[in-house]
């Protein structure tokens, strides 16, 4: 049995995305979080140790962050090839790829939108190196491992298309997130997501 825990409008939205895209059977368990804006708080039902989305239940193991999680259910289901085997030429960049999200490109994007990237030379170069490895990448496929899609494209599109505002104009990147958010598995996994959090008014 699977579960995932996940908070609608929350990083765990991109794990239901995948999970559709498997087409595995799941149960989704929705939980509230303490969120940036000061709203919401930690639901006990939650198994994460930080009181955070996704954590995701396999029978009595627990696997939690988002990298973590994608990586546990392509190994898991292998016949879904969203992933890449071990042995396989493409393990190496999957990897790469999946870890380079969460390292690499969402604090470059949330510097970006704080606006550290005006301030701060270095935080900028950063930002711009994000920006030229997703459209090299888009360069030489349709997809940031080439000609197919894979769980990669989840987590990168998911990112993407609410940091969108705040990357310069690209038609590669339009052209990228409209082919990947236009997948029948996104339309299901948005239906799923759950109502958006009520943001917290400020006094």
């Amino acid at each position: 049995m699977l579960t995932l825990f996940h908070a609608p409008w929350s990083r765990s939205s991109r794990l239901v995305w995948l999970l559709e895209e498997i087409g595995v059977s799941y149960d989704i368990c929705y939980c509230d979080i303490a969120r940036m804006d000061g709203s919401g708080a930690r639901d006990p039902r939650n198994p994460h140790p930080d009181g955070k989305v996704p954590a995701l239940l396999h029978d009595d193991v627990l696997v939690t962050e988002s990298a973590a999680v994608a990586l546990y259910l392509t190994d898991l289901f292998p016949q879904a090839a969203l992933g890449a085997p071990v042995g396989s030429p493409e393990r190496g960049a999957y990897l790469t790829w999946l870890t380079w999200v969460a390292g690499e490109m969402e604090p470059a994007f949330w510097a970006r939108i704080s606006g550290a990237t005006e301030g701060d030379a270095k935080v900028r170069a950063r930002y711009d190196a994000v920006i030229a490895r997703l459209l090299g990448a888009l360069e030489r496929g349709p997809y940031l491992m080439g000609q197919r899609f894979t769980a990669v494209d989840v987590m990168v599109g998911s990112s993407l298309a609410w940091a969108r505002d705040f990357c310069p104009p690209s038609p590669a990147l339009d052209d990228y997130l409209d082919r990947v958010l236009d997948r029948p598995a996104n339309t299901t996994a948005t239906a799923k997501d759950g109502t958006p959090p009520v943001v917290a008014e400020v006094a």
